[in-house]
């Protein structure tokens, strides 16, 4: 016989504090069975859990029954459930998509933790840990960042291990001399032969860059979380593809979620002050991003690592592929 709303609800207000009290169980309500992977129409009590365990690591009490008075239960992972907070405030520990950056800059996004060397390192890009190219190794790396309020005697919670450097290069007329010489001479060759055709000098940068990254070692493991805000745990990494759903959370706009639009994608980046980067095998997505989330971890609807988002528009953002990323930095998952 199908359970009705009213009857749930009445069981889950006699049953509630018992539920409560076995171990693991965070929250509990009224809501559908879910069964592999797939939401049912089932109603059922739902057991909410820091992590599923078997039967075999919980004592006898703290099992949750299939069933309560012939209404089927279910039981959901949701991590530990905490006070949100705005993710320019303070965090310890500090999760992916809170507010972070080099002692010298405005503020960007923690991505997550990697590992290198069975340590473990802040995640974010070169641009928000490395002040695109200016800082030394061994700088300070505040969380919240210092536009945010990040002060280097509160809040350094890391020290700047190593960045891939961004080569920046420019296009132009007149690059030198000696091209504007020989163009001008061949001009007017071509006007003495009746020729329109003209050659006009420029300077183009063949520098190709892949990634924008970097890493800081934290100064105490224990202010740092191997989770995303608002996502938690990252469960893996994946190669991103045409239509992917993505999600992220960053420093300005939180959680947002897109998908990836373009792939092979060869963009110029403007890094400000006449710098513009030329990068390669670029996953572009839509606007899920504004300036201060450059840092953030970029994951797909099973939370799995896809990219490092570090630039984009009024429409677009763009990401490094994460397996790019790893490979230049030599890093990997914890």
């Amino acid at each position: 016989m199908a359970t009705n709303i009213e009857t749930a609800r009445a069981l889950l207000a006699d049953v509630r504090h018992d539920l409560l009290k076995k171990a693991n169980v965070v929250a509990v309500g009224v809501g559908y069975k879910v069964t592999e992977g797939k939401r049912t129409d089932e109603l059922a009590l739902i057991c909410s859990v820091e992590s599923k365990k078997g039967k075999q690591f919980l004592a006898s009490k703290d099992v949750i029954p299939a069933s309560i008075q012939s209404v089927p239960t279910d039981v959901y992972p949701t991590g530990t459930i905490r006070a949100l907070q705005a993710p320019t405030g303070k965090f310890r520990p500090a999760p992916g998509g809170v507010s972070i950056g080099h002692v010298d800059i405005t503020a960007g996004t923690l991505g997550c933790l990697v590992k290198k060397n069975n340590k473990a390192y802040i995640l974010s890009n070169n641009h928000v840990l490395a002040n695109s190219n200016d800082a030394n190794i061994g700088d300070a790396i505040l969380q919240p960042g210092p536009y945010d309020g990040g002060q280097l005697a509160s809040d350094q919670i890391a020290k700047l291990s190593e960045f891939i450097k961004i080569e920046f290069g420019q296009s132009g007329a007149d690059p030198c001399g000696l091209a504007s010489g020989v163009a001008k001479f061949l001009n007017g060759l071509a006007a003495m032969v009746g020729s329109k055709t003209r050659l006009f000098p420029t300077r183009v940068s063949a520098v190709q860059n892949l990634v924008d990254c970097a890493i800081a070692e934290p100064l105490n493991s224990a202010d740092v979380i191997n989770e995303i805000l608002q996502i938690g745990a990252i469960s893996g990494t994946a190669e991103g593809t045409l239509n992917m759903p993505l999600q992220k959370s960053g420093r300005t706009t939180g959680h947002t979620t897109g998908e990836i639009l373009q792939v092979d994608v060869t963009v110029q980046v403007s890094y400000g002050a006449n710098k513009t980067a030329t990068f390669v095998d670029q996953l572009m997505a839509g606007a899920m991003s504004q300036g201060g989330d450059s840092g953030s971890a970029v994951l797909n609807d099973q939370k799995q690592l896809v990219g490092l988002l570090y630039a984009g528009s009024d429409t677009t953002t763009i990401i490094n592929r994460i397996q790019n990323v790893f490979q230049a930095l030599q890093v990997t998952l914890p």
